[in-house]
């Protein structure tokens, strides 16, 4: 069984200790493939050399709203020509998008969001979302400029909304909520969805599993997403993960 990582901070802190030995552990329960979504400037230059070094990662660039308030006057300048000198493993843009906890105002957010939007038709990119509690503000902004393809990473919604993510191309991004019985409209939810519209992914270290929070999440329980999501669908788990790398694998572009 193969698996994909859809979205994975794997240059983050928590795994700088051994970084390919994080990865062989991975690599050993089936997953195969990561994608470590961009999040802030000074980040962009680092991510193809670690991509480089650690076959089957690969990387987005874009700026996450959290770190919109700090980024530079020239930032989209930055991530121009940053995108100018990507390689093949640069398969998306992101992560950006809106979050209704920061202190940034919606303007603000809003305008980083859609001089990303902009830059990735322009590019031909899928885009990577964020959306925290502004899942209609987010959807309005796509309609106005709506995206090659992408996925929101870490969905928690109503079917409502997911159908008009997936309506825009925009696939889901299923990770460790739905491993938590609490979570029971985001369950229902992807079990309803059409599963060409789903993803797998962990965002690691974050989003930790029922079951082990308090803990840094980690790639390798990436099955353990795909067994719950097999449950909730009632369906075999081996099919389901073919369909799922299927469907993420037409989102990259590497059919």
């Amino acid at each position: 069984m193969h698996l994909t990582d859809s979205h994975c901070h794997f240059d983050f802190a928590a795994f700088d200790d051994d970084r390919p030995a994080h990865w062989h552990r991975a690599q050993a329960v089936g997953v195969r493939r990561l994608v470590i979504p961009g999040v802030e400037e000074a980040q962009w230059p680092a991510l193809p050399r670690l991509c480089a070094s650690l076959p089957g990662t690969y990387y987005a660039l874009g700026l996450h709203p959290w770190w919109v308030a700090d980024a530079s006057a020239g930032w989209l300048q930055k991530l121009e020509l940053a995108l100018d000198r990507a390689d093949e493993r640069c398969v998306a843009l992101g992560e950006m998008g809106l979050d209704g906890h920061i202190d940034l105002t919606p303007a603000g957010q809003g305008a980083a969001l859609n001089a990303q939007l902009r830059l990735a038709r322009e590019r031909s990119l899928p885009v990577i979302l964020h959306s925290h509690k502004t899942h209609d503000q987010l959807l309005k902004w796509l309609r106005r400029t709506p995206p090659v393809g992408g996925v929101l990473h870490g969905f928690s919604g109503s079917l409502q909304q997911a159908e008009a993510f997936w309506k825009l191309g925009i696939h889901l991004g299923v990770g460790g909520t739905i491993t938590y019985p609490r979570a029971n409209k985001t369950r229902q939810t992807i079990a309803a969805m059409p599963v060409e519209a789903l993803v797998l992914e962990t965002d690691a270290p974050d989003m930790p599993l029922c079951g082990f929070q308090g803990q840094p999440n980690h790639p390798t329980q990436l099955p353990q997403v795909l067994i719950t999501l097999a449950e909730l669908r009632g369906q075999d788990p081996i099919t389901l993960a073919a369909q799922l790398e299927h469907n993420v694998s037409r989102l990259f572009g590497w059919d």
